[in-house]
């Protein structure tokens, strides 16, 4: 599979898991957080190149997005996804709670989405 093609799959996953979410389908929003959790895996099984790529949601129209990319990339792309985060975390409701705890978990040394 193409790289553009996981980084799309990965960006819809996430846009379903927090829809799901919102209709309170616990279990339809697990599900497409294990998807988009095995499309990292296979962005990153292809090493930097993968994490650059998946990169490009920094800049996608809907925050969620954004964030979650931001989340994954704390370790790789350090500066840029702090700022995605740190903008996102000035706002209210869940995804700005998600990325105010994406930051505390970087800042307080227990992040883990991408260890080396």
């Amino acid at each position: 599979m193409k790289l553009e093609e996981l980084v799309e799959q990965f960006a819809r996953q996430v846009q379903a898991e927090t829809e799901a979410g919102w209709l309170g389908d616990a279990k339809a929003a697990n599900r497409h957080v294990d998807q988009y959790l095995a499309v990292f895996d296979k962005l990153r099984a292809r090493g930097d190149t993968g994490r650059d790529a998946l990169a490009d949601l920094f800049r996608h129209p809907r925050m969620d997005v954004r964030v979650a990319a931001a989340a994954f990339l704390l370790r790789h792309r350090t500066e840029e996804a702090k700022a995605v985060l740190e903008e996102a975390a000035k706002g209210t409701g869940m995804v700005p709670f998600e990325a105010q705890q994406a930051l505390k978990r970087w800042e307080d040394g227990t992040w883990a989405l991408d260890p080396e």
